[in-house]
């Protein structure tokens, strides 16, 4: 376990300095795992607005919207206007000085400004440049790429939702978080890739792939029977009881996943000789008869509260739980000592955590996302003597794994 002591290992990207031009979601939320990591992230904004979720409320904390703030902690702000030469001057200084550029602009949009990826190679050749698009730079380099749409077009829409209700989008952007992930993964092996050769590369992300490779046993699906995956609510194409149950007052989640789990599930409800029963003594014979047994179950079930059944089943070894709201769930995180939210400092809401532990490192303490342009004249400062040390990160001091 970390603690504030002389002499602990380096945090993980401690040293990497990340020149973020991303704005919105996907962008900023890799960026801020970088700075989690400890790496010294600069946000450049334009002036004025800045990114366009500092607008994106209600709800607002006392410096911006919190979705801003959710993806945007342990950052340095920096206006720059990309259209003025002043302004590109100090994002090519940038660029020079940097290790990791994260930009999701259009693809060949900053090009105008002498910021592509050609261009900024040419000026720091070891850079890793990591781009995030909505569809990628060929056919679809010219379309808008917004979450919500990518739901729709990736095919998560149609398997989301009732049977008999409309397709339905998934309750946060999970694609924009997603792409963020897969491009903080390609920014890391390419930063092993240049500790080893000394020379950068393209990292290139785009929402509608992350999406498709997301979907694993659905896209597999598809490949093995050529038919497209429905919508089944809550349940599993391929496992039965793997599904949403009505108890007295609320819905339990249950996910039985062998006959051994399906005949303890049976004995605890009473249900004498199910398992043996040839309509349920196997998965496949469950997923065929999914009616009839959800309909045995739930006679069951609904003589006592989700709780009582989630206590009593998890007893046993069964994989269950009370469908809970979001504040329910952090509580029930916290009860496990997962420790799920980070508290930012200055006043900052509470986020949520890194999901990562390191048993030497640690991670970087949370500090509060940055107000537009807070840091504009520290870091001009430092591009401006070349000969300066690295910027660090805006917290060094770790928080315990």
């Amino acid at each position: 376990m970390c603690a504030d002591v002389a002499g602990p290992d380096p945090l993980p990207l401690e040293g990497v300095v990340v020149a973020d031009f991303s704005r919105v979601l996907a962008g900023p939320y890799a960026t801020m795992l970088l700075a989690d990591l400890g790496a010294t992230v600069v946000k450049v904004e334009r002036p004025d607005s800045g990114d366009d979720t500092r607008s994106w409320g209600p709800p607002w904390t006392e410096h911006s919207s919190a979705y801003f703030e959710s993806v945007n902690r342990g950052k340095r702000s920096v206006v720059l206007d990309l259209a003025d030469p002043d302004g590109q001057r100090a994002a090519r200084d940038l660029v020079r000085r940097a290790d990791v550029l994260v930009e999701n602009f259009r693809p060949g949009a900053l090009a105008r400004y002498g910021l592509d990826f050609d261009s900024a190679a040419a000026l720091n050749p070891s850079l890793v440049y990591a781009s995030i698009s909505g569809f990628g730079g060929e056919g679809g380099a010219h379309l808008p790429g917004y979450d919500f749409v990518v739901q729709a077009l990736g095919g998560l829409m149609s398997i989301t939702g009732d049977p008999d209700g409309p397709p339905t989008k998934v309750g946060v952007a999970v694609v924009d978080v997603l792409t963020g992930k897969d491009a903080a993964l390609g920014i890391m092996a390419a930063l092993r890739h240049r500790d080893r050769t000394g020379t950068g590369q393209h990292v290139e992300v785009n929402l509608l792939s992350s999406l498709l490779s997301s979907l694993v046993n659905q896209m597999s699906a598809l490949q093995t029977t050529g038919a497209a995956p429905q919508r089944m609510a809550n349940r599993h194409p391929s496992i039965a009881p793997y599904e949403t149950l009505r108890c007295e007052d609320a819905f339990l989640a249950v996910a039985v996943g062998n006959d051994a789990q399906f005949r303890r599930l049976t004995e605890a409800l009473g249900l004498v000789g199910m398992a043996e029963d040839p309509r349920f003594a196997t998965n496949a014979e469950r997923v065929a008869h999914r009616e009839e047994l959800v309909r045995h179950l739930e006679n069951v079930l609904g003589a006592r509260t989700a709780v009582d059944w989630q206590e009593r089943l998890q007893r046993i070894g069964i994989a269950c739980g009370q469908v809970n709201d979001l504040s329910r769930a952090v509580d029930y995180a916290e009860s496990l000592g997962l420790r799920p939210t980070v508290d930012p400092g200055d006043g900052g809401v509470a986020q949520a955590r890194m999901p990562i532990d390191f048993s030497a490192t640690g991670s970087a303490a949370a500090t509060a996302p940055p107000r537009l342009g807070e840091h504009t004249d520290e870091v001009l400062a430092w591009l401006s003597d070349t000969e300066s040390a690295p910027l660090p990160p805006t917290a060094s001091r770790r928080i315990p794994s």
